[in-house]
């Protein structure tokens, strides 16, 4: 079982009793996999921020604070463990060069549109699981955290063509192509049939053609912007928060 550490639990007090609630909510007595959902940190009892004011700041939250409290629940038993979400290679390195139990785990956006070589190659370097999240391009999404003219990539022609040629479905490509290239994938799905697609990706194959092909897609194109975390006065912004 793998769950989040959400923003609002950043402080080094909140960790462990957001972690343990957690527990108690699905009645485990510890978890596999424990992340911190995003490097932002919200003011106790925020769910989502609708102001600056609803922030702290990382001078009052910091990463490495939060991380130690993580690292206490990892020895304590309570997560086998622990990783991080949506941290780009400059905040996993700052992690790195000041800690007792290295991140297991990124988990960040990954598909064709988004293929993020760097972070692979680097996560392949330092022994940290690559997770995809998005990899179907998270349809799902409510509307406002959409741009209504984002390209698909379940209809992506050449995904289409991929999977038309070799008798497989559009998200069976996605998801191949991400084990391929060495990731872990979560898509999602409550359809049975669609279901059973998806765990079915774990036996089929692309040729290297076909890797070929869908690298050409790259656009460097985020899907989940982080838009939502824009709060300046505080050192929150897209550029602070992916460092590219």
């Amino acid at each position: 079982m793998t769950s989040k550490l959400w923003n609002n639990a950043h402080l080094k007090k909140d960790v462990r009793p957001a972690l343990e609630k957690t527990l108690k909510d699905i009645q485990l007595d510890y978890l596999d996999l424990y992340l911190i959902h995003w490097p932002v940190a919200l003011k106790p009892g925020v769910q989502f921020p609708s102001s600056v004011n609803d922030f702290l700041s990382l001078d009052d939250a910091s990463t490495a604070a939060t991380w130690e409290a993580m690292e206490a629940c990892a020895k304590d038993g309570l997560s086998k463990h622990i990783g991080v979400s949506n941290f780009s290679i400059k905040k996993i390195r700052e992690l790195l060069d000041d800690c007792e139990i290295k991140p297991e785990v990124n988990q960040v956006e990954l598909h064709p549109f988004h293929q993020q070589p760097e972070m692979l190659e680097f996560c392949d370097k330092e022994n940290i699981v690559l997770t995809a999240y998005s990899p179907l391009g998270s349809n799902d999404r409510p509307p406002q955290f959409k741009d209504p003219k984002e390209p698909s990539l379940l209809e992506n022609p050449t995904i289409v063509e991929i999977a038309h040629a070799n008798g497989f479905s559009s998200a069976q490509v996605l998801i191949r192509w991400a084990i391929q290239r060495g990731t872990s994938v979560i898509p999602k799905s409550v359809n049975p049939a669609r279901l059973k697609q998806n765990f079915d990706s774990a036996t089929i194959s692309l040729s290297n053609e076909d890797m070929k092909k869908i690298a050409v897609l790259e656009e460097k194109r985020r899907l989940i912007t982080g838009e939502f975390w824009d709060a300046p006065e505080l050192g929150y912004s897209v550029a602070t928060l992916w460092d590219e």
